[in-house]
């Protein structure tokens, strides 16, 4: 479904932050792309996305297709028309409008009638039934959970063949990331929709997913299948903090990690 080859994207005309980057998401399937802070992430999915001009970045090499259409420096907008669309994250929502108003304005971009649009409004109620009674408060006075939930409704309302999240468990007690994933999983089985999923916990991305890259510094520097990868002990040591024994490491043994990295 999607085809990422390559890409080097810069920002200003001076700052590169991917280098060679290339992934590819099968239809119908859960992607993770997974790193730490400042490792690209986020600007791989703002490629991916068309959010890359109100930046000032721009794709310099290489090329993004979804669904064999070239979508390389597209405008967000026309991305989003052809099926793709994106949560940022830090749980963005219009803090002055409902909750119901939110999830409603992710449909403003269909044309294939009311009807169906209100069915979709009552499968986010079934999806998300936190939202239920909740329906005409200000989203703006909801919890951290309920406004990633509405910020992934709103999405979903503008009926994607592939939904990509940015960060989803940002921020989040841990019980409100096990239901957040619970709910990605069921939006891929139910609702038949692929999903490119970007995350810092590695521990739960490579549960729900079926394939994971792991980026540094701009590249892809590992990938593979999440079942694969959960056991990789490089992965084990540097994404979850578990050593050969089992126990966790401390900050100390951690700092210097880069130096032991075999794939550095």
């Amino acid at each position: 479904m999607l085809d990422v080859n390559n890409i080097e994207v810069v920002y200003n005309d001076i700052v590169q932050v991917l280098r060679g980057v290339s992934l590819s998401v099968e239809e119908g399937g859960i992607v993770a792309l997974l790193g730490t802070n400042g490792a690209g992430k986020t600007t791989t999915l703002r490629a991916i996305s068309g959010l890359l001009k109100p930046e000032n970045g721009f794709i310099r090499d290489g090329y993004v297709k979804f669904q064999g259409t070239n979508i390389t420096n597209v405008l967000g907008t026309q991305v989003v028309l052809l099926g793709a669309v994106m949560v940022p994250e830090g749980r963005r929502v219009f803090k002055h409008l409902s909750v119901e108003e939110n999830i409603r304005a992710g449909s403003t971009t269909r044309k294939d009638g009311s009807k169906n649009i209100r069915r979709d409004l009552a499968k986010m109620y079934e999806l998300f039934p936190r939202l239920t009674g909740i329906t005409h408060r200000m989203a703006g006075y909801c919890s951290g959970g309920e406004q990633q939930m509405i910020a992934i409704a709103r999405a979903l309302m503008a009926a994607p063949k592939m939904l990509m999240l940015d960060e989803p468990s940002l921020g989040l007690a841990p019980l409100l990331v096990q239901e957040i994933f619970e709910n990605i999983k069921l939006i891929n089985k139910e609702m038949g929709t692929t999903i490119l999923v970007v995350e810092q916990n590695a521990k739960i991305a490579l549960a729900v997913s079926d394939f994971a890259y792991i980026m540094e510094s701009g590249k892809i520097v590992l990938e593979g299948p999440s079942k694969e990868l959960k056991e990789n002990p490089d992965v084990k040591e540097f994404y979850m903090g578990i050593t050969k024994g089992g126990g966790r490491k401390s900050f100390k043994e951690v700092k210097s990690y880069k130096r032991r990295k075999r794939w550095m």
